[in-house]
């Protein structure tokens, strides 16, 4: 182990950040708040969970992101009426990240295993997309800007990489950058013929600020301790060692439990710290 490995941090909700409060402050490493992402709690009395977290937090000085929301719509729905109520929801994950310091928000991929089959079915699909997005995100990325949060889009049932990144650069705003789940990818490779998940990296680029780490069978999204499934891990942190800037790299287990086993497992692999 040198000190040129990455530092991984983690995704947390805000009753997590104790019992790994020591872990997160040794080597100010970054967290993903995911306890905003649900519509009851933007709607609810989210601001005492911010308390919470920025209590907690308190002297932390690695970097702070959090899960936008994303349950029970797209960013390139059809109904007009739908995107305003998405514009909202990413508006209300905006103040969450004025509350919580967080200069950084997960927001997901419009693209689906349906979209790709038929982009090309329907004259003038891919640009649809597009165009719907836009109309949906255009002033959450003016907001991002002014407040200083970078979005970055987050690969789903994504097959082609090149699509969420040219979505991506289609804002022309450096505040709109790419995720990479690693377990979504793996999936979409074993599933539905997506490349592996380090081309996911390599596609992404120098647009990749962010990385999802979880691991999977490539059937499911699993969201397993690193080293349970059967993602080729020295593939992806090669990709990453190769990348000029340095990806929040974060594991996000459905075990919360679970972060020693996979810090171990990175570890005496040599590829993160």
């Amino acid at each position: 182990m040198t000190d040129d490995c990455p530092v991984i941090g983690a995704c947390l909700p805000v009753d997590a950040i104790a019992q790994y409060r020591d872990w997160l402050f040794e080597s100010d490493r970054d967290i993903e708040l995911q306890s905003f992402h649900l519509a009851e709690v933007l709607d609810g009395d989210w601001k005492s969970i911010a308390d919470e977290a920025n209590r907690l937090l308190d002297g932390h000085k690695g970097r702070i992101g959090i899960h936008g929301p994303f349950w029970g719509f797209s960013v390139h729905s059809l109904d007009p009426e739908i995107r305003r109520i998405v514009e909202k929801r990413m508006m209300q994950g905006l103040d969450v990240c004025e509350a919580v310091n967080s200069d950084q928000m997960v927001i997901h991929s419009p693209y689906s295993t349906w979209d790709y089959n038929n982009m090309e079915n329907v004259a003038g699909t891919r640009q649809k997309i597009l165009d719907l997005t836009h109309d949906t995100l255009d002033a959450v990325v003016r907001r991002a800007e002014e407040q200083g949060v970078t979005l970055v889009i987050e690969n789903i049932q994504d097959i082609n990489p090149a699509d969420r990144r040219i979505l991506a650069e289609s804002f022309n705003s450096s505040r709109v950058k790419l995720s990479v789940d690693t377990g979504h990818a793996h999936y979409a490779h074993g599933s539905t013929g997506a490349p592996p998940v380090d081309y996911f990296i390599q596609d992404a680029g120098a647009m990749l600020e962010h990385v999802h780490l979880q691991d999977a069978d490539g059937y499911a999204d699993r969201h397993w301790s690193i080293g349970e499934g059967n993602i080729l891990w020295h593939s992806v942190f090669r990709a990453v060692s190769k990348l000029e800037q340095k990806p929040r790299l974060v594991l996000e287990l459905r075990d919360k439990n679970k972060v020693p086993d996979s810090m171990k497992f990175i570890s005496d692999q040599g590829l993160g710290r």
